[in-house]
């Protein structure tokens, strides 16, 4: 074993091939034969040869570089949700040799004058965008036919990653129907946002599906804000001065329940006693909160694993392994009801 470090010329002299043949066995291109191939990959072990990944990256016209793209807005949040997302995507870009570039775009996003550095250098092989970004970023980066992945979002023609939003939801006000509540409120925002909509889908599918008939007034939405803790807040006195108070509420996220929450303590209302609440998205601040927050659990970490494993798919040259590459495909990554104190079970409701 020698003790320097190998080069491709070494390994070439020792199995006594030219350097071409070499990087062909090495990198599985071109046809060797068999013998060949076995007296380079020998050769290459014995004198412990690692190919540099550099100019392997360069010779199959790669970089190594995953970029990972998401709203500054969405990053800068308090709660770390697409960070626990982001941590996904590096825990497996590790597993396959590749790097993760961060950015952020702005919400007003502006071709050539917001075009994130590394793709105007095209210095990535694939990108991952998650969250809720401007069409037009993704007009721009259909253009550029760039392997991508969406998480979290959805948008015609890109593969995506995405909760089980309605799901989710279905769960979360089953629960509340089965502790008694009658007059359940739907808390959102911004329902353009699809995982938001969804929610809103899956709230009105449970009623439907137990003989309920969603009451319209229930849906307190404000369409224009985001799904914010603040926006909790106003929507939560809203619900505080419906002529019929409900006696339980489903937020779409947590943000939002938190807001209300805050909302109705701070009006002398008791959690879950006069109002129950359920959350969505189980975020730390859920379990910290002056009542802690029953909350729908998303697997931030695990949308971000496959992601990039799917991304990696998309990426490889080899057909045969890659059995999503053409067209829109989008996997939903399953959520779970976590219960606690904001919700707990009380004495049931007579029927309305």
């Amino acid at each position: 074993m020698s003790t320097s470090r190998s080069t491709i010329r070494d390994v070439a002299r020792a199995a006594g091939v030219s350097i071409s043949t070499v990087s062909l066995v090495l990198n599985n291109k071109g046809h060797v034969s068999e013998a060949t191939r076995r007296r380079v990959l020998k050769a290459a072990r014995e004198l412990g040869y690692v190919p540099s990944r550099a100019a392997r990256d360069l010779s199959l016209k790669r970089t190594g570089n995953i970029g990972f793209v998401l709203r500054d807005d969405h990053f800068t949040r308090s709660e770390p949700f697409y960070t626990y997302i982001f941590l996904g995507t590096e825990f497996e870009a590790r597993l396959h040799n590749l790097y993760v570039l961060l950015t952020t775009i702005p919400r007003d996003y502006q071709p050539r004058v917001h075009t994130p550095r590394f793709l105007r250098e095209r210095n990535v092989d694939g990108l991952l965008v998650a969250g809720k970004v401007s069409d037009t970023f993704l007009q721009e980066v259909r253009a550029m036919k760039l392997p991508t992945v969406l998480i979290d979002y959805e948008a015609e023609g890109f593969p995506a990653v995405v909760i089980d939003n309605q799901g989710g939801a279905r769960v979360a006000v089953e629960h509340l129907l089965q502790q008694g509540h009658r007059r359940i409120a739907f808390v959102g925002a911004d329902l353009q946002h699809p995982s938001i909509a969804n929610r809103l889908e899956g709230y009105r599918g449970a009623l439907v599906r137990t003989g309920q008939t969603p009451d319209p007034a229930l849906v307190l939405v404000d369409e224009e804000a985001e799904p914010t803790r603040a926006t909790g807040q106003r929507l939560g006195q809203r619900l505080l001065e419906l002529k019929t108070r409900p006696t339980a509420a489903f937020c779409a996220n947590d943000a939002l329940a938190l807001g209300v929450m805050e909302t109705l303590l701070q009006a002398g209302l008791r959690i879950p006693e006069d109002v129950a609440l359920v959350g969505f998205d189980d975020v730390q601040g859920a379990t910290q909160a002056p009542v802690p927050l029953t909350s729908v659990r998303v697997f931030k970490e695990q949308l971000g694993e496959l992601a990039m494993r799917h991304l990696v798919e998309r990426m490889t040259p080899d057909e045969t392994r890659r059995p999503y590459a053409r067209g829109q495909h989008i996997i939903v990554v399953p959520c779970e009801l976590v219960v606690r104190a904001s919700s707990a079970h009380r004495k049931a409701y007579p029927p309305a």
